[in-house]
């Protein structure tokens, strides 16, 4: 709840009076200032921070009058992003929109593009200075540096010093470039990853639950590849498998993230890192010790097949899979638990290798509007106590479950090896996960990341 501008000055106002009534009546210095609260990030320069903030010191950017002349405002992503009323909070930023239109006189038209086609349309129509939108959803992989050293994007960071209506972390930290913030995002949620698992068979096959280990703060490598191993079984002794413990034959980019690395760092290469160096070999044990269960020949949907079939134990995946899951194996019980700790690791991570996030094309003009008008529609008094927390409700029924979403989310890291084209990751995943030790691949991909890397840069 905000605190109006009539009450801060009417303690501004006592305060004074109390300070000029005390003492002995000799003239005192008394100081008006009204310091915000930490972090609340830089101020403009001039502004009355107290009639800028909340009790908790949350700035807000004053109020704006312009009139858009009935320009209408195309927001474009690979899907609709009309605002629901699925919820309280979409409620409200719906009606903060409406308010917003008939105060500055603009409209909104939604533009939802194929995500086949995506990329190639929307880096097109920026090259010839003719957006398809005002605000433009794109890959961080082909947008940063790509686009942005193009200077075909507006810099946002300025317009983002409210951490109800932006995630700091996404323009200060996912979404930079040489210290400025490129990208903005719809909601404060951050993707989710981490181990879906099949409660029902766990309890079948007697294993330990997969929480206790999390509870015990022993969830790390070792004892993941020991309940891997453990639930690989011959159940009915015909001499071959018939439960397996992990769906997934590749879990590099797993690796990575639950040990706080990457392959690349900036504008090198990080493979001699030794948390990196530590991840893969993590992949090559996996592959040499024959943890996961062996492929069939299928595509990359196969992992999900596998874990669906309900003989499989363990399955990487994202949250957003979870409800397919679920619908296609009504007989099961499924629990999720966070990707296991690595040894450099000190607490459990999410991550995304293909981020993207909502820019403004440099040849749209009044950016400054366009920031302000999105930071009002999401500038609310949520009546939720964390991010998605109606989505956490709604698809897990488990409590152990939703608090493991909760505590990775915060956590999530960018990968950005996919931004460089002739990086040739697939095929230094392949030589991994066919177990040619770590340091031979190290050696034969390092000039190679190297050069991938300093063709998009430029160096």
């Amino acid at each position: 709840m905000r605190i109006s501008k009539t009450i801060i000055v009417l303690f501004m106002i006592m305060v004074l009076l109390v300070a000029c009534s005390s003492g002995s009546g000799s003239e005192k210095e008394v100081n008006t200032d009204v310091t915000p609260t930490e972090d609340v990030g830089e101020v403009n320069s001039g502004e009355d921070v107290a009639g800028n903030a909340d009790e908790e010191g949350v700035y807000s950017t004053p109020e704006m009058d312009f009139d858009m002349g009935g320009r209408t405002i195309k927001i474009v992503s690979w899907w609709d992003m009309t605002i629901g009323e699925d919820n309280p909070d979409n409620i409200q930023r719906k009606k903060n929109l409406e308010a917003l239109m008939e105060k500055h006189n603009f409209k909104v038209e939604y533009v939802a593009v194929d995500y086949g086609e995506y990329q190639e349309k929307v880096t097109a129509s920026l090259l010839a200075g003719e957006p398809l939108g005002d605000i433009v959803r794109l890959g961080k992989t082909y947008a940063v540096p790509t686009l942005v050293k193009q200077d075909l994007l507006w810099p946002i960071d300025e317009y983002t010093k409210n951490p109800v209506a932006f995630n700091q972390k996404v323009t200060n930290e996912y979404y930079t470039y040489e210290g400025r913030g490129y990208g903005f995002t719809e909601n404060q949620a951050n993707l989710v990853v981490g181990i879906f698992y099949n409660r029902t068979l766990m309890n079948q096959l007697g294993i330990k639950p997969l929480q206790d280990y999390v509870n015990e703060d022993n969830w790390n490598w070792d004892t993941f590849i020991e309940v891997a191993k453990e639930a690989n079984r011959d159940t009915n002794n015909d001499g071959k498998l018939d439960t397996w413990g992990l769906a997934n034959n590749s879990l590099l980019e797993q690796a990575l993230y639950s040990n706080n690395t990457s392959l690349t760092k900036g504008e090198k290469q990080n493979l001699d890192d030794p948390a990196t160096v530590e991840a893969l070999n993590f992949v090559n044990r996996i592959a040499n010790e024959q943890v996961t269960r062996p492929t069939e020949g299928g595509d990359w949907t196969e992992p999900g097949q596998f874990v669906r079939q309900g003989n499989t134990l363990m399955y990487a995946g994202a949250l957003h899979e979870l409800n397919g899951l679920k619908t296609d194996m009504p007989d099961y019980d499924l629990g999720f638990v966070p990707f296991p700790k690595g040894p450099s690791a000190t607490e459990y991570h999410s991550a995304e290798a293909l981020f993207q996030a909502l820019t403004i094309p440099k040849s749209v003009e009044n950016p400054e509007q366009l920031m302000y008008i999105w930071e009002k529609i999401n500038d609310i008094d949520s009546v939720y106590d964390y991010p998605d927390q109606s989505s956490y409700e709604t698809v897990f029924s488990n409590e152990e479950d939703l608090n493991n979403a909760k505590m990775v989310a915060p956590n999530m890291l960018v990968l950005d090896h996919h931004t460089f084209p002739n990086l040739k990751f697939y095929d230094f995943q392949g030589e991994l996960n066919s177990g040619v030790s770590v340091s031979t691949v190290i050696e034969k991909y390092k000039a190679t990341f190297q050069a991938a890397i300093d063709e998009v840069y430029g160096n």
